[in-house]
C-alpha cells in the first residue's frame, strides 16, 4: 500500500490534470477519499483503467469538470456545458433545425460523435434515437453530476470499441445524503444592430428586427434529489427527478439570421421556390433515345398581373425567419442509485434511469421544389391557366405540333404553414451487479446492464408529391369528389383549404437496445520487480455486448412522397454482438532512487470477437514517471478501434441531399468545359445548367455489410508540474492516426476529384438538363467503405494558480488546446487528396480554430463566490479566401449562500453580447452561423436557487 505522503503528492500534482474545468478549477482533494490512517488508504477506480488505485494518478491525461463548475455556467443542457471545453467540437445540439435528430451528442477532438465513448459511472450509455447511433447525453440529469472526466486519448483496451478520440465519463453523485431542491430560469437577450446584414436585407426588401430583443428562448428547470442510509448504514439510496423546458427561438428574432446569406456572404439569398411560383416549361419533344429533351426549356416567373415573365433571379422567397434558431424542448428524468452490503465481501448495487424528451425542428414552409415533371394540356381542361397564359405558351412552343407540354413548379406553400419534425425519445437504463473482495488484495465486480431507447418522428405539413398531379390537371389524372384544384398558376390563387389537401405526414418509429454482461477482478500480486517496493497490480475481465437497432418507416417515408425530404427514408433493422476479454497490468519498475520517486509501466490488452467482422485486438503501453513530489512525466500508446454501427452496415441505399456547390452549374461555371465533359456535361449544356438556389444536390448513399472496424493509434506525452506553492500545470502532446476509416469520399469531393483527375467521374449521374438536383434519377454516388484515414495532432495545456488575498482566496485557471494538424485522408491510396482542416473552415472542415482556451478567475470570500470567465476562439481561415477573426466571450457568475440551507446564483454569459461570426450558406450549420459552437444567440442571463436540508 502507498503511504499518505504518496496520496498527498498525488492530490498536489493532479490539480493540473484531474481538476481542470471549463469554468473554474476545484481542488482535487474533494475527489480523494478522506482517511486519517497513516498507513492505509482506500483504493479507487479512475477513468481509463479498471485497476483500483490508492491515488488518482494515471499515465493518460484526464480533465475533469466538477458539479460547482457546471452550475456556474448556468447551462441546464449537458451538451452546452461540454461544448464549452476546447477539446470538444459541437455535434448534435438544440441549435439545429433542418435535419435535426432531436438528440444531443459529444464530439471529442472533432473526430465524430461515433468515435467518442460516453460512459455513466464507467459504463456505456446506449445509442440515442432513430436518426443517431451515438449516445444521447440528454439522458444525463445535470443536477446529479458529481463530476465529468474527459480522457483525451484512445481507451479501447479499458472500455472496448468507440473510444478512438477518448472517453467522456459522467460520474453521478450516488452517495448524496439529504434533500436538495434546485430551481432555475434563464433566457437570451440581444441588441440587433448588425448594419452589414441589415443593409443586405434592405437591398433584398426583407424585414428584420432591430434594437433590443427582450428576453427570449426562456429556459426553466427544476430538480429534486434525496438520499440517505438504510438499515443502519448497510445500504444507501439516492433518488432524483428533474424537469426542464426550453422555449423556441426563430431565426427571425435576430437580425443576423433573418435572411440566408448567399454562397459568398455578400447578399441575402433565398429560394426560387417562391410565393408566386417560378416554373420550368418544356415542349413535349423527345430525343433519339426516347427521353424528354430539355433543350427548349424556359424558366418563367408568374407575375402579379397573371402573366409569365422570364426568370431574372429576383423572384425569391426568404425562408430564413420561420426556421428554428433554437428548438423548443421539454424533458423529464427520474432515477435512483442504491447499494446494500450483504456481507463484508459482497455489496449489491442498482442504477436506474428514465428519460422522456420532446422537441420539434421547425423549418420553412414546404413547396413543390420542382420535384415532379407534370404533363399538361394546351386544352386547359382544368381551367387553371388563363387564356393569356395559354397564348404565351403556344407562342413559345406552338410550332412544335404537340398537344401537351410539361411543367416543373417551384411554389412555396406559405398557405399551408411551416414544416416541423416532432421528435420524441423515451430511454430506460438499468444496471445491477455485485462487488466486493475476494481477499485483502483482490476485488471483483460482476454486472448486467440493459438500456433501451424508443423514439418517434412525425414529420408534419410537408407537401405530398402524389397529391399534386390531379390537382393541377396533369394528363392521365382526375380530380374528383372533394378534390380541390391547386390554383398555382394564378397570383395568390391558392387557398389554405387547397394547401391542406396537399399536406402529408410521415412517421418513423425506432427502438435501440444495448445489453452488457461484464465482470472483472482487480488487485495486487504478492511480488514486485527487484528495483521497486510496490507490488505489481492487475485487472482481468470479460464483457459481452449485444446491440439491436430497429427503425420502421411508414409508406410515405419509404416512397419519398414528401417534397421536402430530398428522397426516401427507409426502414433499418440490424444487430451485432461482441465478446471481449481484457487484461491490464500496472508494473512499478523503479522506486525511491535519485530522480525517480516512482516509475511505473501500464500495460493493457483486449481481444474482441465481433459477429459481423471477426476478431480484433487492442492494446496499450503507458509510462508514469514521478520524478519527485513536484514533477512527473507521463506517456502512453494506445491501439483503438471503432466497429461499424448498424446504420453503416445495414442502411438501405437511397437518394438524399448534400449541401455544397456544382462547379459545372451557372452562367459562369468554376470548372472548365473539359472538366465538366468528364462528368457528362454536353457542350450545349455548359454555361446553361441551372444551379440550385438552396445549394442542395442529390447523392446516393447507404450501408455496406462488408465494412471492417476502424483502427487508430494514439500517442500522448505530457509533463505535470508544481514548480512553486499554489501553482500547478500540465502540458500534453497528443497524436491520433487512423486508418480503415468508415465513411464516404464525399459528394463535393467526388466532383472535385473527377474535375482534377478524371477518376470517380462514373459516380456523377446527371439529368437530361445537366443538373444533379432536379429529380431522384440524378445524383452523386457516395456509398460508405473503409477508404480513408485521419491524422490529428495537438497540445493541451492546463494551469491553475491559487493564492490567498485578504480574507478570501483567488484561483486562476486556464485550459487550452492547440491543434497542430487535422489531416483528412479521403483515399489512403491517393495522398494527393489529403487536406488539412487545422484552423480552416470549408464545406469539408468544421470551424475549429488552431488555438482555443477557457480562462477563469474565481474569488471566494466566506459565503460569496464570484467567477469571471474568458472563452477565446482563435482565428479561422476560410477556404478560398477570407477569415473568421478571433472571438472572445466573457462571463460573470456570482454565488451566495444566503443561509445554511439556501444558496442563490446569478450570472450572465457573453456579457458583452458578442454576435457569432457569420459565414456563407455553404459553411453555416444553421442561421448563417456555426451554431452551438460560438455563442449563438447573444447574451444569456440566468439565475438558480438551491434549497438543501
Amino acid at each position: 500500500m502507498f503511504k499518505n505522503s504518496r496520496l498527498a503528492k498525488s492530490v498536489k500534482l493532479a490539480c493540473a490534470f484531474g481538476a481542470a474545468s471549463a469554468a473554474l478549477a476545484t481542488p482535487l482533494s474533494a475527489f480523494a477519499q478522506d482517511d486519517d490512517s497513516a498507513e492505509k488508504v482506500e483504493k479507487i477506480e479512475v477513468t481509463g483503467s479498471r485497476i483500483k488505485r490508492t491515488d488518482i494518478e494515471t499515465s493518460s491525461p484526464v480533465l475533469a469538470i466538477d458539479a460547482e463548475a457546471i452550475r456556474s455556467t448556468g447551462f441546464t443542457r449537458v451538451e452546452d456545458v461540454m461544448n464549452s471545453m476546447p477539446q470538444i467540437e459541437a455535434a448534435e445540439t438544440s441549435f439545429q433545425a433542418n435535419g435535426a435528430t432531436g438528440v444531443a451528442t459529444l464530439d471529442l477532438r472533432g473526430l465524430g460523435a461515433n468515435r467518442t465513448l460516453v460512459l455513466v459511472n464507467g459504463r456505456r450509455l446506449q445509442p440515442g434515437g432513430i436518426y443517431s447511433q451515438a449516445p444521447d447525453v440528454n439522458q444525463i440529469p445535470t443536477a446529479l453530476i458529481k463530476r465529468v472526466d474527459v480522457l483525451t486519448g484512445g481507451a479501447s483496451t479499458a472500455y472496448g470499441a468507440d473510444a478512438v478520440a477518448g472517453v467522456v465519463n459522467f460520474i453521478m453523485d450516488t452517495d448524496f445524503t439529504g434533500l436538495e431542491i434546485q430551481a432555475g430560469a434563464g433566457g437570451y437577450q440581444h441588441d440587433n444592430d448588425n448594419k452589414y446584414i441589415q443593409g443586405l436585407m434592405d437591398d433584398a426588401g426583407y424585414d428584420y428586427p432591430s434594437g433590443g430583443s427582450g428576453l427570449g428562448g426562456e429556459s426553466y428547470n427544476l430538480s429534486i434529489t434525496a438520499g440517505g442510509d438504510i438499515d443502519g448504514g448497510r445500504g444507501h439510496v439516492t433518488a432524483y427527478a428533474t424537469w426542464r423546458r426550453n422555449n423556441e427561438m426563430l431565426q427571425g428574432e435576430r437580425d443576423y439570421s433573418s435572411c440566408a446569406l448567399n454562397s459568398t456572404a455578400t447578399a441575402c439569398g433565398g429560394s426560387s421556390t417562391a410565393v408566386l411560383p417560378n416554373i420550368y416549361f418544356t415542349p413535349n419533344v423527345y430525343d433519339d433515345a426516347g427521353d424528354l429533351s430539355f433543350d427548349d426549356e424556359v424558366l418563367w416567373s408568374l407575375g402579379e398581373d397573371g402573366l409569365f415573365y422570364p426568370y431574372d433571379g429576383s423572384n425569391l422567397y426568404n425562408y430564413a425567419p420561420i426556421n428554428h434558431f433554437m428548438r423548443p424542448n421539454e424533458r423529464f428524468t427520474l432515477g435512483a442509485f442504491a447499494e446494500y452490503e450483504l456481507s463484508d465481501n459482497a455489496t449489491v448495487y442498482l442504477e436506474t434511469s428514465f428519460m422522456h424528451d420532446r422537441t420539434s425542428g421547425q423549418i420553412a414552409e414546404s413547396g413543390t421544389f420542382y420535384a415532379e415533371i407534370y404533363e399538361l394540356s394546351y386544352d386547359n381542361e382544368a381551367g387553371l391557366f388563363s387564356d393569356a397564359q395559354i397564348d404565351q405558351l403556344l407562342e413559345e412552343f406552338g410550332d412544335l405540333n404537340s398537344d401537351t407540354f410539361t411543367a416543373q413548379i417551384g411554389k412555396r406553400n406559405v398557405e399551408g404553414g411551416a414544416r416541423a419534425n416532432n421528435l420524441e425519445h423515451n430511454s430506460f437504463r438499468i444496471v445491477t451487479g455485485v462487488e466486493g473482495y475476494l481477499n485483502d488484495e483482490w476485488s471483483y465486480d460482476l454486472s448486467y446492464m440493459y438500456a433501451s431507447t424508443s423514439s418517434s418522428s412525425a414529420y408534419i405539413n410537408d407537401l405530398d408529391i402524389s397529391t399534386i398531379g390531379p390537382r393541377i390537371g396533369a394528363v392521365g389524372t382526375t380530380c374528383t369528389d372533394d378534390c380541390l384544384y391547386y390554383n398555382v398558376f394564378q397570383p395568390y390563387g391558392v387557398t389554405a383549404e387547397q394547401a391542406a389537401q396537399l399536406s402529408g405526414t410521415a412517421i418513423l418509429t425506432g427502438v435501440t437496445s444495448l445489453i452488457v454482461y461484464s465482470g472483472y477482478v482487480s488487485g495486487e500480486f504478492d511480488f514486485t520487480v527487484p528495483s521497486a517496493e510496490t507490488p505489481v497490480a492487475a485487472s482481468f475481465g470479460f464483457e459481452r455486448r449485444e446491440t439491436d437497432y430497429e427503425r420502421t418507416a411508414d409508406t410515405i417515408y419509404q416512397e419519398g412522397s414528401l417534397a421536402g425530404q430530398g428522397g426516401p427514408t427507409n426502414s433499418l433493422i440490424g444487430n451485432y454482438e461482441v465478446n471481449d476479454i481484457f487484461a491490464e497490468f500496472s508494473v512499478p519498475i523503479l522506486e525511491g532512487v535519485a530522480g525517480v520517486d516512482m516509475l511505473a509501466l501500464d500495460l493493457g490488452f483486449r481481444t474482441s470477437d465481433y459477429s459481423t467482422s471477426g476478431r480484433k485486438n487492442t492494446y496499450k503501453i503507458g509510462v508514469d514517471w514521478s520524478i519527485n513530489d513536484d514533477w512527473k512525466v507521463r506517456a502512453g500508446f494506445n491501439r483503438a478501434i471503432r466497429a461499424p454501427n448498424v446504420s453503416e452496415l445495414f442502411a438501405i441505399q437511397s437518394v438524399g441531399l448534400w449541401q455544397g456547390a456544382d462547379g459545372c452549374a451557372g452562367d459562369d461555371p468554376t470548372f472548365t468545359y473539359d472538366q465538366c465533359a468528364q462528368m457528362g456535361v454536353t457542350e450545349s449544356q455548359y454555361g446553361s445548367i441551372n444551379d440550385n438556389p438552396a445549394s442542395q444536390y442529390n447523392e446516393f448513399t447507404g450501408g455496406n455489410p462488408d465494412l471492417e472496424p476502424e483502427e487508430a493509434d494514439t500517442f500522448t506525452l505530457g509533463l505535470v508540474g508544481n514548480p512553486f506553492e499554489g501553482f500547478d500545470f500540465s502540458i500534453d502532446y497528443w497524436d491520433i492516426e487512423m486508418e480503415e476509416v468508415i465513411g464516404d469520399v464525399g459528394a463535393q469531393r467526388i466532383l472535385q476529384i473527377c474535375a482534377d483527375t478524371g477518376t470517380f467521374c462514373d459516380n456523377v449521374i446527371r439529368g437530361g438538363s445537366g443538373t444533379i438536383w432536379r429529380s431522384e434519377d440524378e445524383y452523386i454516388v457516395n456509398l460508405s467503405d473503409n477508404v480513408g484515414g485521419r491524422k490529428w495532432r495537438g497540445v493541451d495545456i492546463d494551469a491553475t494558480y491559487s493564492v490567498d488575498v485578504g480574507e478570501g482566496t483567488v484561483m486562476v485557471n486556464m485550459i487550452g488546446s492547440y491543434n497542430l494538424e487535422k489531416e483528412y485522408q479521403p483515399l489512403l491510396a491517393d495522398p494527393e487528396q489529403n487536406y488539412d482542416c487545422s484552423g480552416m473552415v470549408s464545406v469539408d472542415c468544421f470551424a475549429q480554430p488552431k488555438w482555443r482556451h477557457n480562462a477563469s478567475v474565481n474569488y471566494t470570500l466566506d459565503d460569496l463566490t464570484v467567477i469571471g470567465r474568458w472563452r477565446y476562439f482563435g482565428e479561422v481561415d476560410i477556404e478560398g479566401g477570407g477569415q473568421i477573426s478571433s472571438y472572445s466571450f466573457f462571463d460573470l457568475t456570482g454565488n451566495y449562500a444566503v443561509t445554511e440551507n439556501i444558496a442563490v446564483s446569478l450570472g450572465v454569459n457573453n456579457i458583452l453580447d458578442k454576435e457569432p461570426p457569420m459565414v456563407d450558406s455553404t459553411l453555416a450549420t444553421n442561421a448563417n452561423t456555426v451554431a452551438g459552437f460560438y455563442d449563438t444567440l447573444g447574451r444569456y442571463i440566468f439565475t438558480n436557487v438551491t434549497l438543501s436540508f
